[in-house]
């Protein structure tokens, strides 16, 4: 037993290669792995335990609250796996120039993972987004659910989750509906017959806005008077909600049917579009389908 145990040590503790001024045994090997293990379930424990309870009791919102959580755990982690790789006896300064030619390889190869994650990073510092605002990027319409260092998750009114890489929040225009204030504006056209009573148009208009529970009476809805259209008179309601922002598509349905029975009640026409045509002189002679044509 002694003679097995002594050459296992031998084996556990015999050098594979150099690194450095340290040699690589399979001890040092297992010890590693074993070290890094403890480390990732270390960060686990340190954000959901310690650093989440402690955010929970301070008046943070939400958002800022799993942001700070997410860059604490990073940090817990780079800093875990230098002390480990430390611990083990591997020289890391002989690694600077393999690391950095591998770095410029890496650079080029990942340049979207190395720019969805720098991104990562800013949208959880400034916060442009939070969870549980809803977005408009890239034709992508929905509620942030979740924010990684990679990507942001956005739930669509149909319930389908959409990964969207965070570049794409940095680079390009997004519409954030629940940033700072959450109450909005909605503003439907309407246009209604040439002859027909534009004060009685401003009363119905105001009445299917007020008869809405989902409209705030401050600020008042209004009504405008847009313009002379080429077979219509246009007008545009301006209503104001904070309930509703998370379903626009139903909000506008709903007021586009309130206002369609308003109008039809006060018997006011909604038009479609029309010509005349005026024939000044002349006359119009239908010839037969088999007919030569007219000579010159």
């Amino acid at each position: 037993m002694n003679e097995f145990l002594h050459t296992a040590d031998q084996w556990l503790h015999y050098p594979l290669f150099q690194i450095g001024k340290g040699e690589v045994t399979l001890f040092g090997i297992a010890g590693t792995i074993l070290l890094l293990m403890f480390v990732v379930l270390g960060e686990r424990i340190f954000r959901r335990t310690i650093v989440k309870r402690m955010l929970a009791r301070s008046q943070l919102d939400e958002a800022l609250r799993y942001g700070i959580e997410r860059i604490l755990g990073y940090l817990f982690l780079v800093l875990g796996f230098y002390i480990a790789l430390q611990t083990v006896g591997l020289d890391l300064s002989s690694l600077a120039v393999l690391a950095g030619a591998i770095g410029v390889g890496l650079g080029f190869g990942l340049q979207n993972i190395f720019s969805n994650f720098m991104s990562g990073i800013i949208i959880l510092a400034e916060r442009p987004i939070a969870i549980g605002d809803r977005v408009e990027v890239g034709g992508i319409a929905g509620q942030v659910s979740k924010i990684s260092l990679r990507s942001t998750t956005v739930v669509t009114n149909d319930n389908i989750s959409i990964i969207v890489p965070n570049s794409q929040f940095i680079s390009e225009t997004v519409i954030n509906w629940s940033h700072g204030d959450p109450k909005v504006q909605f503003r439907l056209p309407i246009g209604v017959a040439y002859g027909s009573d534009t004060a009685k148009v401003k009363e119905v208009l105001l009445a299917v806005a007020a008869n809405n529970s989902m409209v705030l009476p401050d600020p008042p809805p209004s009504v405008y008077f847009e313009s002379f259209g080429d077979s219509s008179l246009n007008f545009e309601l301006g209503v104001w909600t904070r309930d509703m922002v998370r379903s626009p598509r139903r909000f506008r349905s709903e007021l586009n049917f309130a206002i369609d029975h308003g109008l039809a009640a006060a018997g006011i026409v909604i038009p479609f579009p029309q010509r005349d045509l005026h024939v000044k002189s002349g006359s119009l002679v239908m010839a037969p389908a088999n007919a030569p044509p007219p000579t010159t």
